[in-house]
């Protein structure tokens, strides 16, 4: 019984003092353009990492391919990209739906637009 009692409580006191507690925001990686964002340089990583496993020929989301510049500039300026992006995991909607990109992410896309969508 004594064994049990000592085993139970340096399994709670384990457990209480290895959990750490960051907000996403701390954890998040920092990403740091100079000058314009374009897509070349900046946009297209985070797309192909982020959304061409679905949004491409022979997927489940085909029917709006994410693989060039002209289907993401469509998309932001058409299909409601920017907005779903942004939404929350829990959110109908939410892309990608595997989960929500960093801010960091989101924010370099959302840059990308206020630039004016360049390319190169």
């Amino acid at each position: 019984m004594k064994a049990k009692i000592i085993l139970s409580t340096a399994f709670l006191a384990m457990a209480l003092f290895s959990c750490d507690s960051h907000t996403y925001e701390e954890i998040s990686e920092e990403i740091v353009i100079e000058g314009d964002v374009t897509y070349n340089a900046n946009v297209k990583s985070i797309i192909d990492a982020n959304c061409v496993s679905c949004h491409s020929n022979g997927n489940v989301a085909a029917f709006r391919p994410l693989t060039n510049y002209n289907e993401v500039k469509n998309a932001v300026e058409n299909g409601g990209l920017l907005e779903r992006i942004q939404l929350q995991d829990a959110e109908p909607g939410v892309m990608p739906q595997t989960g929500r990109m960093s801010q960091a992410k989101i924010d370099v896309i959302l840059q990308w637009n206020q630039d004016g969508l360049l390319e190169n």
